[in-house]
């Protein structure tokens, strides 16, 4: 507790308290097509395809989104771009609730749900930067947290959409976004780390490189199945289980709120027994639910339990990557895991059109586990080799911190060089 209220103290809590709001209610929004999916596609009587292509459109938009975001925060401050993006969502929403009729305005609809996707690295890095080194981890895995708003849509949107029609949610929503402006107006300020101003260059400057790769694939699977399978278990549940839209997303609550959970346990196990010990079990545990999850299309609660589980997995996966970030970029972290976040997030346009072709072609949904799962088999066998290197340059065995690391040590971050520094932890 002592520990805690020092991290407090040593930052401006009123900016991170709005960090994670903003995050927070613009994941919901995000993913709110998918929440609403049962009522969609029975509106306009999509097939099986067409379901998980209209699930993914605001998911591949939103990672789409995240790049010229962070560049608009880079000239105009993090804090304003965050309201200029909750302006543009609110103006998006009712747009879809006063327009959208038809299959086709629904997916342009999931374009303009994919602005809420940006946040990411500007939410992170405006809730990280008053924070000194030693605590930024921490702060970015609080404001990081920000993913369990899609529980709050896959809880709210069907009820709402029974009660009042789900084109009416989109208004509803707009309402609701109101909150998270009005925190982020009064109590956020600009923090001044300017050392997380980078240029174009710098800025994408990890995709130069082998590690930005590495890292951006296995963000494919934690953060991309996560926002994918939570896009599409509406969808899953209902037409799977014959269950209620109500229920469909109930299911997928519980399911979710593992993963949201499960994220800041998966960074404190990384801190003590290494980021790649980590993520190595928690791949080997994706493979086998999924699999299991496809082979137990009869059950619904052992189907819930399993994802329950391959949830908790993916969040964990979560916050282990995110603990070895801050190793191998400790100058640059913001802006690294910005655009590893936004490659991760466009895999996860992947599994509502894997589940979809695969139940449209096959008739089950079985084939879009397994190709999910052989996906995840292969980033498992791409650590083990690279975490080889891994470990002989900035990390210790298993993925631990370094406690000190000297320049001799240090590889070149992009031109950011260390003379000697203790890796942020998360």
């Amino acid at each position: 507790m002592s520990d805690f209220k020092v991290f407090v103290r040593s930052g401006h809590w009123p900016t991170l308290l709005a960090s994670f709001l903003y995050f927070d209610f613009t994941f919901a929004i995000w993913v709110l097509n998918g929440a609403m999916a049962p009522f969609i596609s029975e509106a306009f009587g999509l097939d099986a395809a067409q379901k998980g292509f209209m699930v993914s459109v605001p998911i591949i938009a939103g990672a789409l989104m995240r790049f010229p975001l962070g560049v608009l925060s880079q000239y105009i401050g993090r804090k304003s771009a965050a309201m200029v993006e909750m302006a543009l969502i609110i103006v998006g929403l009712l747009y879809g609730f006063k327009f959208v009729d038809s299959h086709n305005e629904v997916l342009a609809m999931g374009v303009l749900l994919g602005i809420a996707g940006g946040s990411f690295g500007v939410a992170l890095s405006l809730g990280s930067g008053w924070y000194p080194p030693k605590y930024k981890g921490l702060a970015m895995g609080i404001a990081g947290a920000g993913n369990s708003g899609t529980v709050l849509a896959v809880l709210c949107a069907p009820p709402l959409a029974v009660k009042y029609g789900w084109t009416t949610v989109y208004a509803l929503a707009a309402v609701t976004m109101v909150l998270p402006m009005l925190v982020m107006w009064f109590c956020a300020k600009e923090p001044p780390d300017v050392e997380e101003h980078q240029s174009f260059r710098q800025h994408i400057s990890c995709l130069f490189e082998k590690d930005g790769w590495s890292f951006s694939l296995i963000y494919v699977i934690t953060f991309g199945g996560f926002i994918g399978l939570a896009s599409f278990l509406p969808t899953y549940f209902y037409d799977q289980f014959k269950v209620t839209k109500v229920e469909a997303g109930q299911l997928t609550m519980l399911a979710t709120l593992m993963g949201s959970a499960v994220r800041v346990l998966g960074g404190y196990v990384s801190d003590r027994v290494g980021g790649v010990n980590t993520l190595s079990s928690v791949l080997v545990l994706v493979c086998l639910t999924l699999v299991l999850c496809g082979l137990s299309g009869a059950s619904v609660s052992v189907t819930t339990l399993l994802f329950m589980l391959c949830f908790a997995a993916l969040g964990a996966g979560n916050g282990a990557l995110f603990q070895l970030v801050p190793l191998r970029w400790p100058m640059t972290t913001a802006v690294a895991g910005s655009m590893i976040g936004e490659i991760g997030a466009l895999g996860g346009g992947f599994i509502p059109n894997a589940m979809g072709q695969s139940k449209q072609l096959t008739g089950s949904y079985l084939w879009g586990f397994i190709a999910f799962a052989v996906l995840a088999a292969a980033m498992l066998i791409m650590l083990r080799v690279v975490q080889i290197r891994w470990t002989r340059t900035w990390a210790e065995k298993g993925g631990r911190a370094r406690t000190a690391v000297s320049v001799a040590d240090t590889p070149d971050y992009g031109g950011a060089r260390s003379p000697r520094h203790r890796p942020l932890q998360t």
